[in-house]
Parts: structure tokens; C-alpha cells; sequence
């Protein structure tokens, strides 16, 4: 039943807004790892629980789950997630995974729609004060539907090709504008991203910056000898690119690269719609023997991993402010990247990389001058100036969900 706006400004002036009462917040969140996909959206999962952590928050989060129609539906990549549960305790946190229906590359603009009557029949369970989207396309706008269907506020964050992407498309781009006009606050990952939500007609009054947080228990430099001895990859300089491979992520470049570094080994981490024409580029260069693709690697392996490797190079068309690049530096290692996203509010000087042109000899450059002089471990960490924090990103989100929830 919709809520009434007498019924709604009186259960945010009683409680919402009671210091000893729980802030109740239902996040819609389509970026949200499962046991069919481990590695999907841990950022999404971390911030939320570390929003959870704190004082006064009661969390409900819905993952939604997109299924195309039968017989895609039958189609093997979609087998694991058919089988997943309706609701679940993840990592402490309240999962809801309703179904809704996907039309694979063609239904963008339909996803909000689908999603928002997912989720309805959870939020109409309880009571909700606001409601959270950590993503802004297709989470946003569903979010924006169901909140004027309760009748409450509701928040929007933008992380990178939410805003880059589904920000310029034209079958998309109405229903992310209206989200963030009706929004009560807003959220980007860094600077960079507030100034790319104000070039579409977004109000950049309404954006806060809401940094990332890092692990620096797991995240911290390490033996970068022990660490390859332990991977098996030899005494070679090496980079590394962790990501999905995909023509944005800019891996080709770094292949193209390798030609001017003789003897550096390039490590890619991740799978992806590319993988096939990367290795055939790196064949075609001759430079295979020296491309090495590990597939998915598992969160709790990628510490070692950044620790192992002289740089990290994601020349990316776009970004927001990748997690890669901090736990890169959190773990000592230097990054070379692209001028994309909040590039220029993590590198702040030498030591903790270069901002390169997306070209393979300024990304050759950057990678000879590391490797011929590199940082202490230590002093790259350094670099991070304990700006990226879960704690401080949990309690930012929590007062920020607050503000929202008084408007």
C-alpha cells in the first residue's frame, strides 16, 4: 500500500530522523557478488557493509537478478544464476535476489521498469525511510520508481560507465537524467566523475564525492621476490592489468607496448569478449611467449598479485577511480594509467605512478622509467594518505542517507 505524505513526513520526523532510531535502508544494487559470480560488484558488497557497521542503520539490499525469456534463459551462462536463492544472509548482510526479465543488448531501456517491480513486493514488506541505488543506470531510476511508489526519498551513485555509457546513449540517457532531477542527493566516486555527471545537465550541487574504501590489512606491500616465486612468474620485470577484457580497458595497447619493453612479461587478469583478439595481436607482434592470461582471479589471490609486479597499466578510455589502481598502490605498486576519471586525484606524484596518453610508446615510457628506478613499496603506500577507508566511506554513506532521508 502507498504510503499517504502525511504518513511519510510524520515517520521521518518520529523517527527518521531520532538520533537512537535506525536509519531503515532498502539498496537496490545490480552490481552485487553471488556464488555464480564471486568477483561481481565486492566494492558494492564492501561499501554496503561497512554502511551496515554502523550505528543506527538497519540495511535491506536487493540484487536483482536479470533472466532473459525461454529459451535464452536455457543458455549455459545463465544456468548458475537461475539457481540461486530468492533470499540469502551474505557476509551478514540480508540479500534478496529477485528475478526480473532481460533482453539481452537490446532491453537497456526496459531494465529500470523490470527491475522496480522486482523489487516492490520486498519493499512493500516492511517499512523503509530511504532508498539507496549504488549504481546509477539501471539501478537509479528503479530506484527512482520504486521510491515514488513509497513515497520516500531515495539516493543515486555514480561509479564510471554508468555515467560515461548509459549517460550519453539515447535509449538511456531520459530515464538517468529524470532519476537525478528527482534524486534527493547524489553520490560519484571522486571529483572527476561529479564534473562528468555536471557535463550531461546533472546538478553538481547535488553531488557529493564519496571516495572507495581498501582493505590495508589484506591491501599492503609485501616481498615482491616472494610474491613471483610464489606465482611461478620467474625473475622478468612484469606489469600487470586487472579487469575485464574489454576494448575500454585498453589491454591492446599494452601488448602493443611490449615490442619497445624486450624484457618485461605482461600479466592479464581477467576474461572477457577480447581475450581471443588480444592473443592473436600479441602473436601477430611476437610478443606471445610473453603474454600471459590468468583468467578470473580470486579476490582474496590479488594482493599477492599486485605485490608481484614492478607496475600495474590499465590505460582505460574510462573509469571513475578504478579499484584496481588503489589496491595496486595500497599494496606498494606503482600504476601507470590513463587520464580517465579521478586518474589525477590518486596519482598526486612520482611515486605513486604516471598519467600516460593512451598511446603504447608514452605507456612504454612510463613502464622503462618505473622499472629503471622504483619506488619503495612503503612510499607508494604512503601516497594513498589513508584517504581510501572503509570506515570513513561507511559512516560518509550513513550521513549521507541521513541528509537524504530529512528532505
Amino acid at each position: 500500500m502507498r504510503k499517504s505524505s502525511a504518513s511519510t513526513s510524520s515517520a521521518r520526523t518520529d523517527e527518521g530522523l531520532r538520533v537512537n532510531a535506525p536509519l531503515r535502508v532498502l539498496s537496490i544494487a545490480t552490481l552485487f557478488p553471488d556464488t555464480a559470480r564471486p568477483n561481481f560488484g565486492l566494492f558494492v558488497e564492501r561499501s554496503l557493509r561497512a554502511l551496515a557497521a554502523q550505528p543506527g542503520i538497519d540495511l535491506t539490499i536487493v540484487a536483482p537478478i536479470g533472466l532473459p525469456p525461454w529459451p535464452l534463459s536455457l543458455h549455459p551462462r545463465y544456468r548458475a544464476l537461475r539457481a540461486l536463492p530468492q533470499r540469502e544472509e551474505w557476509n551478514g548482510l540480508t540479500v534478496h535476489r529477485p528475478r526480473f526479465r532481460l533482453i539481452p543488448r537490446l532491453g537497456a531501456r526496459l531494465n529500470p521498469g523490470a527491475i522496480a517491480r522486482a523489487v516492490l513486493p520486498i519493499a512493500h514488506s516492511t517499512t523503509f525511510d530511504v532508498i539507496d541505488a549504488q549504481f546509477f543506470y539501471p539501478d537509479g531510476p528503479a530506484a527512482m520508481r520504486v521510491a515514488e511508489t513509497l513515497g520516500l526519498p531515495f539516493s543515486v551513485k555514480a561509479r564510471g560507465a554508468d555515467i560515461s555509457h548509459f549517460g550519453h546513449a539515447p535509449a538511456t540517457r531520459p530515464q538517468l537524467l529524470a532519476a537525478a532531477s528527482k534524486a534527493a542527493g547524489l553520490l560519484a566516486v571522486s571529483d572527476a566523475m561529479r564534473r562528468d555527471m555536471a557535463a550531461i545537465g546533472i546538478d553538481a550541487d547535488k553531488v557529493a564525492v564519496h571516495y572507495t574504501g581498501i582493505d590495508t590489512a589484506r591491501f599492503a606491500p609485501g616481498d615482491r621476490t616472494a610474491a613471483r616465486a610464489a606465482l611461478g612468474m620467474g625473475k622478468a620485470p612484469a606489469i600487470l592489468t586487472v579487469g575485464a577484457l574489454i576494448a575500454r580497458k585498453g589491454q591492446a595497447l599494452v601488448i602493443e607496448a611490449l615490442p619497445a619493453l624486450p624484457d618485461v612479461h605482461y600479466w592479464v587478469a581477467g576474461t572477457g569478449e577480447e581475450e581471443a583478439r588480444y592473443s592473436a595481436l600479441a602473436t601477430r607482434l611476437g610478443v606471445a611467449p610473453r603474454v600471459h592470461f590468468m583468467g578470473p582471479v580470486p579476490n582474496a589471490d590479488l594482493p599477492q598479485l599486485y605485490r608481484a609486479a614492478d607496475a600495474v597499466v590499465m590505460p582505460s578510455v574510462s573509469e571513475g577511480l578504478a579499484n584496481a589502481w588503489v589496491e595496486a598502490i595500497a599494496c606498494g605498486t606503482p600504476i601507470v594509467i590513463s587520464n580517465a576519471g579521478g586518474a589525477a586525484e590518486l596519482v598526486t606524484s612520482p611515486v605513486a605512478g604516471r598519467i600516460v596518453q593512451r598511446a603504447p610508446e608514452a605507456i612504454a615510457e612510463a613502464v622503462r622509467a618505473i622499472i629503471a628506478a622504483p619506488p619503495a613499496p612503503s612510499d607508494v603506500a604512503a601516497s594513498l594518505s589513508a584517504r581510501f577507508d572503509w570506515g570513513r566511506n561507511g559512516r560518509e554513506l550513513a550521513d549521507h542517507l541521513r541528509r537524504c532521508a530529512s528532505l
